[in-house]
């Protein structure tokens, strides 16, 4: 369970740096991926590139939460950090954005971040 506990953790903290890199240098793919298109070279761009600076720190963090400090303090950045998709469920509802999108990505990230949590404060 170890493994699969710190595998998973890992997993997620660099896919919060792939998203981070996505929004800083494909910022509309990234945005119509994220279930709420937007012009990158507008208004939004600079929202596109707030949205990449975030998922991009959380992915350092974690990932040095987890060097550092342990399973168990990852495990608790965890739990904070599935606020983030929790929310992001709601922004996508509230913009017009697909409940396909809304719920199979933002919400199952969601869910996956507390499993990892929950596999963290097992170890």
């Amino acid at each position: 369970m170890t493994v699969t506990a710190y595998t998973l953790a890992v997993l997620l903290d660099l896919f919060c740096l792939f998203l981070g890199y996505r929004f800083w240098f494909q910022p509309g793919p990234a945005a119509a991926g994220y279930g709420v298109p937007a012009d990158p070279r507008g208004d939004a761009g600079a929202y596109l590139s707030i949205k990449g600076l975030r998922d991009g720190t959380l992915g350092v963090l974690g990932l040095v939460l987890l060097a550092a400090a342990g399973a168990r303090a990852e495990a608790w950045f965890m739990v904070c950090v599935a606020l983030v998709p929790l929310l992001d469920t709601v922004i996508v509802l509230r913009h017009g954005g697909a409940k396909a999108v809304a719920f199979g990505i933002h919400f199952a990230t969601a869910v996956v971040v507390l499993i990892s949590a929950g596999l963290l404060f097992a170890v």
